[in-house]
Parts: structure tokens; C-alpha cells; sequence
């Protein structure tokens, strides 16, 4: 059940299920903003996935967890979890793995030609080719590849969101 505490610490419903309310309401503290922490893909096989993103360049940490893994991904952080394991702990029904779920995870890069390279690196790891990189109606480059499991991500180059030194996207006003 969603939760939110109240000024006596007790844990209320939140008002139709959904976020705290407006600020100031009564008994209502306000919710800090959203930030994006952690994203879990539901994958069939952990092991073949782990390969995947670790070929990919990724950081795996925590590695005494069992049954799940852990990746350092920029500002959040990659988790892998089995599938029917992460649908049951959801509370829904698992769908069948491959089938797009209306999502795509996006990897910004600082050139054309890094995303050429990051596109064919995924491919020679196990991924998918979805949709070739091309130039963009809004000015960047970008092409898709799934996963084992079948998860879309998008590889793209936006002049108009520049990436720091640490690879973070730079949203202008």
C-alpha cells in the first residue's frame, strides 16, 4: 500500500492511492522531487544477462547478492532480477520476454560515430539490431538494439543535451 507519514509519524493511505497530496495538507508531509535511483529489468536468464551488460562495459557491484545483479550505470544504478520473480514481487502477470512493454532505456553518447560503436559492441555481445542508427528529425542521430531479453534501448547523440565529463546529460532550460 502507498504510504506517507504523517506530522505524528504515523503512516497514512496516501489520498486515492496515489501521491501525498498537495503540500500543507493536513497530515500530509511533502514528497520530496522524483529521482530516478535504481531501474530493474526483469530478464529470463540472470547469468546470460550479466554477460550482456558486463560486455557492455558496466560496473557490477554487490556481488554477494544472489539471485539478482547490481550495476553502476551513471546517475542510477542497472539491476537485473528474473523476470516472473520481479512480475510477482510487482504483483502483476508476467508478460512473455521479448515483447515490447512500452519502454526504452536511452544511452546518450558525445558523437555519431560512439554511437555506431556502442550499437555494434551490443550486437556482438547477444544483443538485438532493432532499427539502424540514422539522423533524427530533431537534429541528432540515434539507433535502437534490444537486449537478451528482449529490452529496447536507444543509442543517440542529441547536439541539444550535451553530456559532462561524467557521461550525465545536461538538459538545457
Amino acid at each position: 500500500m502507498n504510504t506517507a507519514e504523517n506530522t505524528d509519524d504515523e503512516t497514512v493511505p496516501f489520498p486515492n492511492g496515489g501521491g501525498a497530496g498537495p503540500a500543507g495538507r493536513a497530515g500530509v508531509r511533502a514528497v520530496p522531487p522524483l529521482h530516478v535511483s535504481l531501474i530493474t529489468l526483469g530478464v529470463v536468464d540472470l547469468e546470460r544477462a550479466i554477460l550482456f551488460y558486463e560486455a557492455l562495459g558496466l560496473t557490477r557491484r554487490v556481488r554477494k547478492a544472489e539471485g539478482v545483479a547490481f550495476f553502476e550505470a551513471g546517475a542510477v544504478v542497472l539491476s537485473l532480477y528474473p523476470r516472473h520473480e520481479l512480475a510477482a514481487d510487482a504483483g502483476v502477470v508476467p508478460g512473455r520476454a521479448g515483447q515490447f512493454g512500452g519502454i526504452a532505456i536511452a544511452c546518450n553518447r558525445s558523437s555519431r560515430g560512439e554511437v555506431d560503436a556502442t550499437l555494434i559492441r551490443a550486437v556482438a555481445a547477444g544483443g538485438r539490431a532493432l532499427r539502424p542508427a540514422q539522423a533524427t528529425f530533431w537534429g541528432g542521430y540515434s539507433g535502437y538494439v534490444a537486449d537478451p531479453d528482449g529490452h529496447a534501448w536507444e543509442v543517440a547523440h542529441n547536439p541539444g543535451f550535451p553530456l559532462g565529463p561524467d557521461g550525465r546529460l545536461s538538459l538545457p532550460e
